[in-house]
């Protein structure tokens, strides 16, 4: 008896668990999601939106911006940055190639001409920035770019736009493929401005080359991938991406309403402005 009144006082004394909340153990409390990162993420957004909205509209800027950016401000090495730049680009000229055949800004005989020998020239300099500083060649690379946007500026001012059929496509898409690889940018300023300057249509040129640049794009991120890995894609790309995106559809409009001459005048200042920041870069 005595026996059965202490298990029964035991049982009053025990506190009343049954409706109590169980404690969250500390490894597994819910965390709210910091806002500086978002706020982290929104310069390379708008940085994102921009080069991508200028590339669409006048046929280049988004690696060349973007590859600057990665290596003077994060420190990626260019071999990580033009492969960042790659991955993003492969989302941001599908949506871009995507408005401009909507829009029938894109000369498809003249795309494959690009797309195939750009693919191949891709290739190559992918391989080579993987494992060689194809920094040497750069500053020269530029002056003659910068050539060609001042003679892209002769013809936007003192002559009438008169298209006429390109020449040496193939050979322009292996060196434009190559230095966009081997560069972190540079498909559009070479081979954009090379076919303007040869007298094609600025509107089925700069929709032409942006949609046979994601099939480049697509090749190059693949061979980085293959040889980087994916420590090159860093949170500041998905900001890039997320901008890219965004802009994608707009530029694709706004080739389509601009007049020929203020394309011209347009790639020319972009090229000059570019390709002197390059060569000053370098030298400096």
């Amino acid at each position: 008896m005595e026996s059965v009144l202490c298990a029964r006082k035991a049982q009053l004394c025990l506190p009343n668990t049954r409706h109590q909340r169980r404690p969250v153990p500390h490894n597994r409390r819910e965390r709210p999601i910091p806002a500086f990162e978002f706020l982290d993420l929104l310069p390379f957004i708008a940085i994102g939106f921009a080069a991508q909205l200028v590339d669409g509209a006048l046929g280049m800027a988004f690696g060349v911006i973007n590859s600057t950016l990665l290596m003077s401000v994060v420190g990626l090495s260019p071999a990580a940055a033009s492969a960042s730049v790659h991955v993003v680009e492969t989302f941001t000229t599908a949506a871009s190639g995507i408005s401009h055949t909507l829009h029938r800004n894109v000369d498809w005989r003249l795309f494959v001409r690009l797309a195939v020998p750009g693919v191949i020239g891709g290739i190559l300099g992918a391989y080579v920035l993987s494992n060689i500083d194809a920094a040497v060649t750069r500053p020269f690379v530029m002056a003659y770019l910068c050539a060609i946007g001042v003679y892209l500026l002769y013809r936007a001012w003192r002559h009438r736009a008169a298209h006429r059929e390109p020449r040496h496509i193939a050979p322009l898409g292996l060196v434009g493929g190559f230095l966009d690889a081997a560069g972190g940018g540079g498909w559009g300023p070479v081979v954009t401005s090379n076919l303007l300057a040869q007298g094609t249509s600025p509107r089925k040129t700069i929709g032409t080359v942006n949609t046979a640049e994601f099939f480049l794009t697509a090749t190059i991120s693949a061979t980085f991938l293959s040889t980087l890995g994916w420590e090159a894609f860093t949170f500041q790309t998905i900001g890039l991406l997320i901008g890219g995106l965004v802009a994608a559809p707009f530029g694709a409009v706004l080739v389509k309403k601009l007049p020929a001459r203020g394309l011209l005048t347009m790639v020319g200042i972009l090229v000059v402005l570019t390709s002197a920041w390059s060569i000053y870069s370098v030298l400096h």
